[in-house]
């Protein structure tokens, strides 16, 4: 895929700071950590492809984790942008760490990242990603009327949100757009649910996990730090799945400490 047609937000100057959203999200997510980021660095927010204003790879296309790793790759290069610290939420999140694993990134905050649940959350994923694709046969016009009923809005907020019944939460619903046959969404869930993280990194990396994600839940950080021991971890206090939409101030400090401590490493050892 061509890194041109990767559509992305950029604010600030300094070290850059790359944000990677989760499955069936985009750019806009990191909104509220900006005006906190964009003072100290080079903030960059791109929408992975397939998802918000970036398109998709052909249908006979590899459509994978190493394909979006590929891809980021691709547009840092193109922006000349060398060793970004990297900061992933869910998917973004496993992306964030196979760049480190590759040598390409100066830090990692993974916010509840993907490739860490238990056998049975696992099995669980891909029974999830096996009823995505039939339900994209289902009409859009019954999906889209099912996911607004009061039940479906309730657990929606509930798997989303830190708390669900607070105002910010109220107008949350699932996205049925997603759910067309051959969409991304409908495409990438296999490969998520499939994905098992067993790299090894060097730079510091920061694993960040809402204490209330009810999509992931926090366990995953115990298994997290045992495949990456030098690994810091963090618990996001009354956060959810998506950390940045419930405290954003809490997110932007822990990216920012990240930020700093990789750098005061590099300085120790002379670099």
């Amino acid at each position: 895929m061509e890194p041109s047609r990767i559509v992305y937000d950029r604010w600030g100057t300094g070290e850059p700071v790359l944000l990677l959203h989760g499955l069936g999200h985009n750019r806009r997510a990191w909104q509220p950590l900006v005006a906190d980021l964009a003072p100290h660095h080079q903030v960059l927010a791109p929408d992975l492809p397939g998802f918000g204003d970036s398109p998709a790879p052909a249908a006979e296309d590899p459509y994978d984790v190493a394909f979006l790793v590929d891809a980021v790759l691709g547009l840092c290069a193109e922006l000349g942008i060398d060793r970004p610290h990297v900061v992933g939420n869910s998917l973004g999140g496993a992306v964030a760490l196979e760049m480190a694993v590759r040598g390409e990134a100066a830090s990692v905050t993974a916010l509840s990242p993907i490739g860490f649940g238990s056998a049975a959350r696992s099995a669980g994923a891909r029974l999830l990603a096996a009823s995505a694709r039939w339900a994209a046969r289902v009409p859009q016009r019954i999906i889209r009327a099912a996911a607004h009923t009061p039940p479906a809005r309730a657990l929606a907020r509930r798997v989303l949100r830190a708390d669900p019944t607070s105002a910010a939460a109220s107008g949350v619903a699932f996205d049925t757009a997603v759910l067309a046959p051959g969409s991304p969404f409908v495409r990438m869930a296999p490969h998520v649910a499939a994905y098992r993280f067993a790299g090894a990194i060097a730079c510091p990396v920061t694993i960040a996990w809402g204490d209330r994600d009810r999509l992931l839940p926090p366990a995953g950080a115990r298994r997290a730090l045992r495949r990456i021991p030098h690994a810091r971890r963090i618990a996001l206090q009354g956060c959810g799945h998506i950390p940045m939409a419930d405290d954003p101030r809490s997110v932007a400090a822990a990216v920012l400490h990240t930020c700093r401590g990789a750098r005061q490493a590099l300085e120790a050892a002379g670099g």
